[in-house]
């Protein structure tokens, strides 16, 4: 597991994860290596986009597993 940082903000300071897990419908297989590798580009744009950090992402047959630290809104 990749180590938290805690975020600096001007007032305040957060260590805030989420685990996030995405089930494909009907449990059906279908993730490969082509999606493993598109998700993973799709969430590297999204944390340059927004103020979020992928700390490990995981693929199975049938659904996917994130852990991501962003700041308290």
């Amino acid at each position: 597991m990749a180590a938290s940082r805690y975020i600096h903000k001007s007032h305040n300071v957060s260590v805030l994860l989420y685990h996030v897990v995405c089930a494909a419908k009907y449990r059906r297989v279908i993730c490969s290596e082509q999606v493993d590798e598109g998700l993973r580009e799709a969430c590297l744009e999204i944390a340059k986009r927004y103020a979020r950090v992928f700390l490990e992402m995981g693929t199975e047959r049938h659904h996917v597993h994130f852990l991501l630290q962003s700041v308290p809104r």
